[in-house]
């Protein structure tokens, strides 16, 4: 046998949350574990395709594969770097010449970088895929940034990783019990030399929530579904409270009153992205019964509202808001407004609209009385 590629899918993926390892949660309808084996499977330079698991997950690993043509899983250990090293002893009996070590959480590996990594390995002991940092790299101390740290030569490792079979497995053997992160630090470790191959920007690990949503697009093909949210807040002016619109003190002789801040601009906003992924309302998510919001601000009801999008694969695309009032004018602190606004929701300022409207005078806002704000949303999601 020529060639296997053993992929490592014994971690739980905690980071992504949920009650399923991320291996096994749906990309696109399908298993993410599913979507990296058939990478490999069929692939003129990969022989045969073995799995390594944790045994807890054995029922999920079947039903994850159902109908593929694989070498029978193995259980991991505790660690990546164990459960390779049980997934090389478990190819002994095989021999392959080569093996490709592969993350069950990079499902995107295309069909050119598999046969660059194996190709390599016809000259050279590993290959490892990889990409140059281009990003400036900052050193921090707490929250604080303390210094760059030169980029020049350090890369970014991928897998597949590529390796003789034989001189990766006497390596693992010889480094078993360390905390190697990759299995090109392991060889190298044990004086293998490592050549690199170009990586691809699209052969993403998939670790948080954005992650998965990304991969659901490129996986679509660009294709999106699109939702729709309407937020809607009011709360009355009062002596003695700041006002705050969409996080910005404005200069005013009353400020709203409520539980909180009391931004009506942040609270339509977010009920707009709740509504858009069908999650309530800011009541449900933070009663104003509860003294934990007691003067809190907005911004962190905002920011709740944006992960939940996110951890349902939603992209924000663009927010629109209305104030309805007719003092103070809104118009000197709308830059300002839209500026915040942007920050909190992690948009560019382009996609963030503040208008304002007064309505002639009728009803409570007309008399002075409050203040309200009208918002949409609207989130993107891979088709």
């Amino acid at each position: 046998m020529r060639c296997v590629a053993l992929i490592v899918a014994a971690g739980r993926g905690e980071r992504l949350g949920g009650d399923l390892p991320k291996q096994f949660l749906p990309l696109l309808g399908r298993p993410m574990l599913r979507r990296t084996i058939e990478r490999f499977l069929g692939h003129p330079s990969v022989d045969a395709v073995r799995v390594v698991i944790d045994g807890r997950h054995e029922e999920l690993y079947r039903t994850a594969t159902a109908g593929l043509a694989l070498l029978e899983p193995v259980a991991g250990g505790a660690s990546r770097q164990e459960s390779v090293r049980l997934g090389l002893e478990s190819l002994v009996e095989l021999a392959p010449g080569q093996v490709l070590i592969h993350d069950a959480a990079r499902p995107l590996a295309s069909a050119a970088l598999v046969e660059r990594v194996a190709s390599m390995l016809r000259t050279a002991d590993a290959a490892l895929p990889a990409l140059p940092v281009v990003d400036t790299l900052k050193r921090a101390e707490g929250a604080r940034t303390a210094g760059d740290v030169p980029r020049d030569g350090l890369w970014r490792a991928q897998t597949p990783q590529g390796f003789r079979f034989a001189a990766i497995l006497a390596a693992h053997r010889a480094q078993a019990g360390g905390a190697f992160t990759d299995d090109a630090a392991v060889a190298a470790a044990a004086g293998i030399e490592v050549s690199l191959v170009e990586g691809e920007e699209d052969n993403m690990k998939i670790t948080h929530p954005a992650d998965l949503a990304r991969a659901e697009r490129l996986l679509g093909g660009g294709q999106r579904r699109w939702r729709t949210g309407l937020g809607f807040d009011v709360h009355r002016l009062v002596e003695d409270r700041p006002l705050i619109l969409a996080g910005v003190h404005i200069p005013f002789e009353r400020g709203l009153a409520g539980h909180s801040d009391a931004d009506v601009v942040l609270h339509a906003v977010t009920d707009a992205i709740l509504g858009a992924i069908a999650a309530g309302d800011i009541g449900q998510h933070f009663p104003p019964s509860d003294p934990r919001w007691k003067d809190a601000d907005s911004a962190q009801f905002l920011e709740h509202a944006v992960g939940l999008a996110a951890e349902a694969g939603g992209a924000l695309e663009n927010v629109d808001v209305t104030i309805l009032c007719e003092r103070p004018k809104i118009g000197p602190h709308r830059d300002a407004m839209r500026e915040r606004l942007a920050a909190i929701l992690g948009l560019p300022v382009g996609r963030v609209g503040i208008k304002a409207t007064t309505t002639e005078q009728l009803g409570f806002t007309g008399r002075g009385e409050g203040i309200a704000a009208q918002a949409v949303a609207t989130l993107s999601f891979a088709a």
